[in-house]
């Protein structure tokens, strides 16, 4: 298990490096900006052991794993990525992720929190219904096609590209692959370790499977901000927050119905609470930046409630 572990998150430092530098040529060839690139391409792809995982577990009725998964993930790709990524270099925002991306981040969590703390479909246990997992699509699909129009009308010069279009295509290609790849691998080997010292489901899924799937994001942002492509860093956490709770988990609610567990709002409520820190980081200062500061308060936030979340506190 631990050869496993080990070997997963060396496939994953080397699967994001290839992604960085495939997504980053890929959008200089295009003529579209790193930031567009990341909260598509690149989101999507990291977002695909979530993906995965979800799929799995509404298929086998672990539907605690299910929601803890999404709102595991986004609470660590906000606070534990983005905190991460800006210790290794300062992160600049585009007035576009501050203006809209950022605030959709924040209304996921509050449209979580109100889904499954009212009753709003007379269903007789609270949670995410078929109905509500189909609002949360439409709103995806709302964002894809702003996302797919904003690249559209977007007039940006083709810049100098270093590297021939089969390799830029091929390196993008292998490194989602080897993110998948070394996403599942440490997610399996820590999950089974866990399961063996008696760790109940919810709490795998808002730690263990959470960080575990969420390993590409923090592999691809971390590198980018290494590489000082603050675009690809946050475009990365907020695409994958959006896909994440807007399709994944809006799927996996019209596939089955994802009843509530205990310690829900909490989550939802911390989703949007992560979210409205990182804004706020950005508009309070003027060249909308998260300074190395900013990432250890995000650190921070996370570890008093991971704390508190496992009883520790």
């Amino acid at each position: 298990m631990v050869i496993c572990f080990v070997g997963g998150l060396a496939i994953l430092v080397k699967g994001a490096d290839w992604l960085v530098d495939g997504a980053s040529d890929l959008a200089k060839r295009l003529g579209v900006s790193d930031l567009m690139i990341g909260l598509t391409v690149v989101a999507f792809g990291t977002s695909m052991p979530e993906f995965i995982v979800n799929m799995t577990s509404v298929s086998t009725h672990s539907t605690d794993l299910a929601i803890t998964n999404v709102l595991g993930s986004n609470i660590i790709n906000t606070l534990v990525i983005l905190g991460c990524s800006a210790l290794v270099f300062p992160i600049v925002a585009k007035k576009e992720t501050v203006r809209i991306e950022l605030p959709l981040t924040i209304i996921a969590g509050i449209m979580t929190l109100l889904f499954v703390w009212a009753n709003w479909c007379g269903e007789t246990v609270k949670g995410i219904s078929r109905l509500e997992g189909s609002v949360l699509l439409l709103v995806f699909v709302g964002f894809l096609f702003k996302s797919i129009k904003s690249t559209k009308s977007a007039v940006t010069e083709k810049a100098e590209h270093k590297m021939p279009l089969w390799k830029c295509v091929l390196l993008v290609l292998v490194g989602l692959a080897s993110l998948v790849l070394g996403g599942e691998l440490v997610v399996r080997s820590a999950t089974k370790i866990a399961q063996q010292a008696g760790i109940p489901e919810s709490i795998i899924g808002l730690t263990i499977v959470a960080l575990g799937t969420s390993l590409p994001e923090l592999a691809t942002s971390v590198m980018a901000s290494f590489k000082h492509n603050s675009d690809i860093a946050i475009g990365n956490v907020v695409g994958s927050n959006i896909f994440n709770v807007f399709f994944i988990l809006g799927t996996s609610a019209l596939i089955r119905p994802l009843p509530a567990y205990q310690g829900v709002e909490l989550d939802s409520f911390l989703v949007a609470l992560s979210g409205a820190v990182v804004w706020l980081l950005l508009i309070c200062n003027k060249k909308q930046t998260i300074n190395r500061w900013g990432g250890a308060l995000l650190l921070t936030i996370y570890a008093v409630y991971l704390s508190f979340r496992l009883g520790v506190i």
